[in-house]
């Protein structure tokens, strides 16, 4: 009998065949990655706010955003136990506030390109982590198949950095010291979205009766009280007087540029956080997490492209060739299944 999967985002239960659900996990997966690429442009729009109001500003708008949406679902999170709205909040945390921190301050400093390829090792990094954490949820995904889209993700990557790197050596203005630090704030982007996609992807696969889009609007109500703490502490600290000069000059409360700021907080809460977040949890539902980590790739490839639209450029020989590799490893990825551990195979 065919698996029973959710068949859209609301988490409504029909029957769904192994290829449709690959199918239907990858068009999700998708339209999450071009969402979530939004999310890179924000701080080259923004380059005089600083991170944290960015993040803090961002999520606020995805909890307000979650409020009414939340109302349409409320039955549904009548459902949710203390434990999973505590699950919500951490959740919401490293994923949301931590992670996009950690991401806007690494852009401001090394552009976007470099930020977008480092977080574009996730698919690498949440793939090799899974196949051994989750082979006895998931099945295991033997290394024969896994490592070619491996090794194409990752020449993609390295092909698109080598080129932004001879960009910075090449001109005078550049920082090889705001680079690294930028570098560095990327791989904790890296590090706190991992832990957030193995985490969240555990409680989706352990609940896939439940609507990835009220599990969606139940972090953005989570997050919400944490972004606002955020927002009016840091208000607070610069209203008092940092040492930091671009902070003493800062307009509070919402900056110099208030309506771009509210208008790109709003746009990203409502595309990248909720409509994103949604769209992801019903992709994890459907496909093994070592096979969906693969397509946070189409985030990669969506950040690149709007961040060369920003620029007014278009992309070198070598970062098309990245660029080719990356969808060439995506391909690959689809085309292998999970093997089932021999305990699961065959029961005892």
């Amino acid at each position: 009998m065919p698996a029973r999967r959710t068949n859209a985002i609301d988490g409504t239960l029909r029957p769904m065949s192994s290829q449709n659900a690959v199918a239907a996990g990858t068009f999700f997966a998708l339209a999450a990655g071009l969402l979530w690429g939004l999310v890179f442009v924000g701080p080259l729009l923004l380059p005089d706010y600083p991170p944290a109001l960015q993040s803090f500003g961002r999520y606020i708008a995805y909890g307000v955003i979650a409020l009414p949406l939340a109302w349409i679902d409320r039955n549904r999170l009548r459902e949710l136990s203390r434990a999973e709205w505590i699950e919500a909040a951490r959740l919401g945390l490293a994923g949301n506030i931590v992670y996009y921190l950690f991401l806007a301050s690494a852009i401001q400093r090394a552009g976007a390109p470099v930020p977008t390829m480092i977080i574009g090792t996730l698919p690498v990094v949440i793939a090799l982590v899974s196949n051994r954490r989750d082979a006895g949820r998931d099945g295991r995904l033997p290394w024969s198949r896994l490592l070619p889209s491996l090794v194409l993700i990752g020449a993609g990557i390295g092909s698109v950095n080598r080129v932004e790197i001879e960009l910075l050596r090449a001109d005078p203005a550049g920082s090889i010291e705001r680079y690294l630090l930028g570098a560095a704030l990327a791989l904790g982007a890296v590090v706190s979205w991992a832990w957030f996609a193995l985490r969240n992807a555990d409680w989706l696969r352990a609940h896939a009766g439940r609507s990835a889009r009220a599990w969606a609007s139940a972090q953005g109500l989570a997050t919400l009280p944490l972004a606002l703490l955020g927002y009016l502490g840091w208000l607070a600290w610069a209203a008092r007087g940092s040492s930091d000069p671009s902070t003493q000059a800062f307009a509070i409360p919402f900056g110099p540029r208030p309506a771009l700021y509210l208008a790109l907080m709003a746009g990203m809460g409502l595309l990248a956080s909720w409509l994103g977040n949604s769209l992801w949890n019903a992709a994890s539902q459907r496909l093994p997490t070592a096979l969906v980590a693969q397509l946070i790739v189409f985030e990669t490839l969506a950040a690149l492209g709007y961040a060369f639209i920003v620029r007014g450029q278009w992309p070198a020989p070598a970062t098309l060739l990245g660029i080719a590799l990356l969808v060439g490893g995506v391909v690959w990825a689809l085309r292998a299944r999970p093997t089932p551990l021999a305990a699961e195979a065959h029961p005892s």
